[in-house]
């Protein structure tokens, strides 16, 4: 073998040994870097685990960080129903917890460059002509309803505006019904949402609109049958990968993996469970109850730039609260500083939670 072949064979396996480690940096790029924390929450050995990673959770730990809460304001004093015009929904408060709570609700949702003008019209604070104040009178009414008739899921930690919007107008984390394309470039079938990978889903080829049957609609996202051979057990495989859409969007929305809500030995049961799977079932059917009674209905409010291309209005899932953590900003209780959002309902905890 003369210079001239060696030398071509030396070029050939250095090119194709760098390729090779270009295709592997690619194929580990979606890879997450370790060290991984283990947090033990069951039995030994029964693979009741809990995996962290580190750097994330130091990278996001600004982001669930409360904001600074203002002094509270003074309740005696004429009410605000007496001094503004067209107060609706926070009437029953002082003068000084409602000039303090509409200084907090513009540092928690409305563009610094606008204010207070972001939901007003300068010339007359009190007129309604704005869309911005139309729903974030409605988004107030539904912040009280959330801390008083959803403790079972929110308990007294509670939620403000700033939970969902994080110094923004528009949540982060909202969801609007997905324009399907109904069959693939084969011709065959109905692709129902599959093979589109979406965040929302983990990048997975599982159906990206869980949202619209299990958090708008009401249908049943249980598809594991209960005995040992599953007779009377209808559910299609199709029915499990939107049960399994879902379930994907809850692990990645609180940052944890399947084994947060359930018991290893056997997911379908409820026995031996952690507590936090019943706090999710609260949290499913708050979070329909939301979509229905609140979101859906500002439909025709909303201007079509804040629809989605269906025209459906924005909704909420799981992330549009807990963007990534466990709890909202980590557990951080901010409606304690904020009992103007307690609110004052006639509907009872039991009662919702039964829908």
């Amino acid at each position: 073998m003369n210079h001239s072949m060696t030398s071509g064979m030396h070029a050939f396996r250095k090119g194709f040994h760098g390729l090779l480690l270009l295709v592997v940096a690619l194929l580990l790029s979606a890879c997450e870097r370790p060290p991984m924390e283990s947090v033990q929450r069951g039995y030994r050995g029964t693979g009741m685990v809990q995996i962290y990673n580190p750097t994330t959770l130091e990278e996001n730990a600004e982001k669930h960080a409360a904001p600074f809460a203002l002094p509270a304001g003074d309740p005696s004093g004429p009410k605000a129903s007496s001094v503004y015009k067209n107060v609706k929904v926070l009437g029953d408060l002082s003068v000084g917890q409602f000039t303090r709570l509409m200084v907090s609700m513009s540092s928690w949702v409305a563009p610094p460059e606008q204010g207070c003008l972001y939901c007003h019209n300068p010339a007359n604070f009190a007129e309604d002509s704005k869309y911005t104040k139309v729903v974030a009178r409605r988004m107030v009414e539904m912040t009280r309803h959330i801390n008083k008739d959803w403790q079972p899921h929110v308990s007294a930690t509670g939620v403000t505006c700033y939970t969902c919007h994080r110094g923004q107008p528009v949540p982060k984390e909202i969801w609007f019904k997905a324009n399907h394309q109904p069959y693939g470039s084969n011709f065959m079938g109905d692709k129902a949402g599959q093979n589109e990978p979406s965040k929302v889903v983990n990048l997975s080829s599982l159906p990206n609109d869980p949202f619209t049957p299990f958090l708008l609609d009401a249908q049943n996202i249980r598809v594991g049958a209960t005995t040992a051979l599953p007779a009377g057990n209808n559910q299609s495989i199709k029915q499990a990968e939107w049960t399994y859409g879902l379930m994907t969007h809850m692990s990645t929305s609180l940052g944890v993996n399947c084994t947060y809500c359930h018991n290893t030995q056997s997911f379908v049961s409820w026995k031996g469970n952690p507590p936090q799977r019943a706090t999710a079932w609260y949290g499913i059917r708050m979070a329909r109850d939301l979509n229905k009674d609140y979101m859906a209905p500002l439909t025709d409010t909303f201007p079509a730039h804040r629809k989605g291309e269906l025209g459906d209005v924005a909704k909420v899932n799981c992330a549009t609260c807990h963007q990534g953590a466990y709890k909202p900003l980590n557990g951080a209780k901010m409606a304690k500083d904020f009992p103007e959002l307690g609110g004052q309902s006639e509907v009872t905890a039991t009662t919702v939670a039964t829908k």
